[in-house]
């Protein structure tokens, strides 16, 4: 997984760009690893946003939030991605029979 982590007219401190990584961390349960995630951080006059773009195996996810604070918007926003990913995780799923389940059933 590779997170990572710009600023749109704002200066990524390093305590900032630690609680990013530190959040999106629990995100890594859904694709084995195979993430790769762009986050930017913005201040438009009173709200603090965050965004961010999920490369997923077979899927791109991208969420926004806005906030009072700039941590709230982390969190709201990896809530928020943390649902869709689960979401597409629940989507994936074999609908193959397998050969024994094929076989076992009687025609007749």
């Amino acid at each position: 997984m590779r997170i990572e982590t710009s600023g749109h007219q704002i200066d990524v401190t390093p305590a900032l760009r630690d609680y990013v990584n530190a959040k999106f961390d629990r995100l890594a349960r859904y694709a084995d690893g195979d993430l790769d995630i762009r986050v930017t951080l913005r201040v438009a006059k009173v709200l603090h946003a965050a965004e961010a773009r999920i490369v997923a195996p077979g899927a791109t996810h991208y969420a926004e939030c806005e906030a009072d604070t700039m941590y709230a918007a982390i969190d709201l926003l990896t809530d928020k991605l943390d649902r869709m990913l689960d979401k597409h995780k629940g989507k994936q799923v074999k609908h193959h029979r397998s050969d024994g389940a094929a076989r076992s059933e009687s025609f007749g």
